[in-house]
């Protein structure tokens, strides 16, 4: 049991899930060059926006023959995009395992009431039966389920030979884990994740699948303005090239710019994907030392590198009513930011009680090596008290 306090502390204490902690070197004197007080359909601001389309493309390695837009609404309104204008046609298959993707369920069944609609929901920690997608099937899925921290292990289960399309929300696995592009025909992602910028905003990559089902598809439903992608039936080249349907921030622009300048400063693709594998391996390797905590993903191939869940295992904190055992678990979270060590590390809301960390590569690998030594100091703090109102 240790009560002394760990010497060393995070040099930040960041570790939210999303928006999640700036890049390494990260100063407001960086989007100086931001095109304020301009209109994003001149010259200048069009110029911004294609230039964070083609780097995005660039450094996410998606082929040359996808396309790339930024759109409103951040992931949710990118994901939301694709479901309103390209389901419909075919059977559905939807996979969720935590909150977002649940949503993606609802949008489904009780929004757009699409037929032949197959939805797959597992509790958090474990993975749908994704090998159940039909190859006739449109398919919807999460990459890594942010608030549950499981993450698909293998592209295997969609078929080569498939006759649909795959909608996959990649917002917190883009830039961190490998997206196997010959399968992956929508992918969104937002600002804020994986690259800490602003949020509000979002962006899709559309395989040469995905276009062709919008310029062959025409959804039986009204599409709003912010969600059409097409003119005349016609892809809109213009929204792939920094025309954005409504008007976006030319500062987070800026910001997400100087990300990808971060980026590739670095090493780009490969460097990102190593310094959240090498994050994530020091908490990983920690729960793995540590009897009263465990990964709230149960197969550990589907652990996740980004957004870390736990949950606790004691059996003292077992033995306490389901409000107690939260209750311990807030406490958990409370004390490390009242320590100033830990900030937004609580689960997310709807998950089981417990911690959620993030380890994107925007995270110091130092900073989650000195936060392990202070969970360890939180709990046996708490736990010494549970003992004594026993």
């Amino acid at each position: 049991m240790t009560l002394t306090k760990p010497a060393t502390r995070p040099a930040d204490p960041r570790f939210s899930s999303g928006p999640t902690k700036k890049h390494p070197g990260w100063r407001v004197e960086n989007l100086s060059g931001a095109a304020l007080g301009r209109s994003h359909r001149a010259k200048i601001g069009k110029a911004k926006l294609q230039e964070a389309i083609d780097r995005t493309k660039a450094l996410c390695g998606c082929p040359s023959d996808y396309k790339v837009a930024i759109v409103p609404a951040s992931d949710t309104g990118a994901i939301e995009m694709c479901m309103w204008s390209m389901l419909g046609g075919r059977p559905v298959d939807v996979f969720a395992w935590e909150n977002f993707g649940e949503e993606w369920v609802t949008d489904a069944v009780e929004q757009l009431k699409l037929k032949d609609c197959n939805t797959y929901v597992t509790p958090y920690g474990e993975l749908p039966p994704v090998e159940k997608a039909r190859k006739e099937a449109d398919i919807v899925f999460t990459q890594n389920g942010t608030a549950a921290g499981v993450k698909i292990p293998n592209w295997s289960w969609i078929a080569d030979d498939r006759q649909g399309i795959t909608i996959n929300d990649a917002t917190s696995a883009l830039f961190a884990q490998p997206v196997n592009w010959a399968k992956s025909d929508v992918t969104t992602f937002s600002w804020q994740k994986v690259m800490g910028g602003e949020a509000a905003h979002g962006m899709i990559i559309l395989s040469p699948r995905a276009v062709a089902r919008l310029e062959s598809y025409t959804p039986s439903w009204p599409v709003p303005k912010i969600f059409r992608m097409t003119k005349k039936g016609k892809l809109d080249a213009e929204l792939f090239e920094g025309s954005t349907i409504n008007t976006p921030s030319l500062l987070a622009t800026e910001d997400y710019l100087d990300a990808l300048n971060w980026a590739d400063s670095i090493g780009g693709l490969s460097a990102l994907h190593a310094r959240a594998d090498a994050n994530a391996k020091v908490l990983h390797d920690w729960i793995d030392r540590t009897p009263w905590i465990a990964n709230l993903a149960g197969v550990r191939e589907q652990w996740s590198n980004t957004g870390v869940c736990m949950k606790i295992v004691d059996p003292r904190v077992l033995g306490l009513p389901a409000d107690k055992q939260a209750a311990f678990a807030k406490d958990l979270a409370a004390l490390l930011e009242k320590e100033g060590v830990a900030l937004d590390a609580a689960a997310y809301r709807t998950a089981p009680p417990g911690l959620r960390v993030w380890c994107g590569g925007t995270v110091e690998k130092s900073d989650l090596e000195a936060l392990t030594l202070w969970i360890d100091w939180a709990f046996d703090t708490l736990i010494a008290d549970v003992a004594k109102a026993a």
